[in-house]
């Protein structure tokens, strides 16, 4: 099937502090997230100055992967569009349209299924496609990639070299601490042909890193940036709350890497490198955080492997993958859906 643009689909962050409450509230409408829990998380925007991170990191990833194509071929122009906050899914979605694109790939800035990594993300791109109208481009999303080389591979050098900040000395007392965002349990069980693999797709990612980085030392898969409401049962143990208990295992030093992101966002600048640095340091546990792949060129030729799969006529033959888990290309509409939507 032929298609004339690639846009790039991420979740979005304010660039200032008078944006801060506003996008908070784009992110939480309708979950019915208390105005305390919001008014604490915007302190953690605050005191970055009211700037998010992950726009700078996608203008920079939207600078590579244009590099990369044009380097290798792929003769597709390269939109960008967020979720959240500017610039809007609908507004990209409307200047595709008036440029004349038809029919669009989009790579969305995270590697997992499940409803707030994948569903969600494409009913906020039909919304934009409804609101630019019936001859709104089609745009399709690329598949899930928490298995692929250049997902995997750029994390697990990434510890090994969180690793080395470390004391060698103490080496067999350190654990690897894997992290990602909590869900709730009803979004993590969500039903449909493909629900119900967050917690497994992220239980592989962390077992071919782990495999790749450090097979001698002991490791465990946690949570982190819960932000629902108290009675709404969540994925746990919390990071903060594992730290905790490792003392009593005999563990000395931690690296924690977050392989459920793909960019080193506020959620991992605040909640690990912040809080969480801070908890070991209350513990007296050495702490280093491994890197996420930013635009390590190995994340930024997946992208290009991921639309040659859907543009090669040969493309089933290019996909390039390390796990063990089902793939598929897209997602029917029932997928992923939980019972209860989060709240």
């Amino acid at each position: 099937m032929a298609y004339d643009a690639v846009m790039l689909v991420s979740f979005g962050g304010p660039e200032r502090p008078e944006d801060v409450m506003p996008f908070l509230q784009n992110v939480t409408r309708g979950r019915g997230v208390p105005p305390e829990r919001l008014a604490e998380v915007a302190e953690h925007y605050l005191h970055f100055g009211g700037v998010s991170p992950i726009n700078q990191q996608c203008r920079e990833l939207l600078a590579a992967i244009r590099e990369d194509f044009a380097a290798n071929g792929v003769d597709l122009p390269v939109y960008w569009g967020n979720r959240n906050w500017d610039p809007m899914l609908a507004d990209t979605v409307a200047r595709m349209h008036d440029d004349g694109v038809e029919r669009a790939l989009a790579f969305v800035t995270s590697a997992l299924g499940g409803y707030s990594s994948c569903r969600q993300y494409q009913e906020d791109i039909a919304a934009a496609r409804a609101a630019v109208g019936p001859d709104a481009p089609v745009v399709e999303k690329l598949r899930q990639f928490w298995d692929h080389p250049g997902f995997v591979e750029p994390h697990s050098d990434a510890v090994r070299a969180a690793l080395a900040q470390l004391d060698p000395a103490r080496r067999d007392s350190t654990r690897i601490v894997f992290t990602a965002h909590s869900v709730p349990t009803s979004a993590a069980a969500a039903a449909g042909p493909h629900g119900g693999r967050y917690e497994a797709q992220l239980a592989e990612t962390a077992r071919l890193v782990h495999a790749a980085a450090a097979p001698d030392l002991a490791y465990d898969l946690v949570w982190q940036s819960r932000s629902g409401p108290p009675q709404v049962p969540w994925l746990e143990p919390d990071v903060n709350d594992h730290l905790v208990a490792l003392p009593a295992q005999g563990v000395t030093g931690v690296v924690v890497s977050p392989i459920g992101f793909v960019s080193d966002h506020l959620e991992v600048v605040w909640d690990l490198d912040t809080e969480a640095r801070a908890t070991a340091g209350q513990l007296g546990l050495d702490f280093a955080r491994a890197a996420t792949p930013g635009t390590d060129p190995r994340f930024v030729a997946m992208v290009r492997e991921l639309v040659r799969e859907r543009t090669d006529p040969a493309g089933a033959t290019l996909r390039r993958r390390l796990g063990e888990l089902p793939m598929w290309d897209t997602c029917p509409a029932v997928c992923c859906v939980p019972a209860r939507r989060p709240s």
